[in-house]
């Protein structure tokens, strides 16, 4: 049976650094909340916060999960991160390799809370 892909998503998180990022993804790893996890760093960010134009140099950690799991990765995620208000961001996909969402499904099968 092939997954339908619009059960699947890419999380987009930002952290204050490539150690904070790869923490974060342990954690949902190690739970099986996730199959994967990409880490984009440096990146340059731009952005206001109370008012000022910030700019500082972050991390991206990008997550594959299934869609349902969304809710626990996001609560796995604020319980660790050091940001206030971090970007966590729910991409869905709208299509995939039938095999690799497959992948998902099985890495993500047994995840725990």
């Amino acid at each position: 049976m092939e997954p339908a892909e619009a059960s699947y998503c890419l999380i987009y998180i930002t952290a204050s650094s490539a150690e904070e990022a790869e923490r974060l993804a342990r954690i949902v790893l190690e739970k099986h909340l996730a199959a994967c996890a990409n880490i984009f760093a440096p990146i340059r960010s731009l952005y206001w916060w109370q008012g000022t134009l910030e700019k500082a140099e972050e991390a991206v950690l990008i997550l594959k999960a299934p869609r349902h799991l969304y809710a626990t990765i996001e609560k796995e995620i604020l319980a660790h991160h050091t940001y206030q208000t971090p970007a966590i961001l729910e991409i869905p996909l709208g299509r995939g390799l039938p095999g690799y969402l497959q992948w998902i499904a099985a890495e993500t099968q047994n995840a725990s809370d």
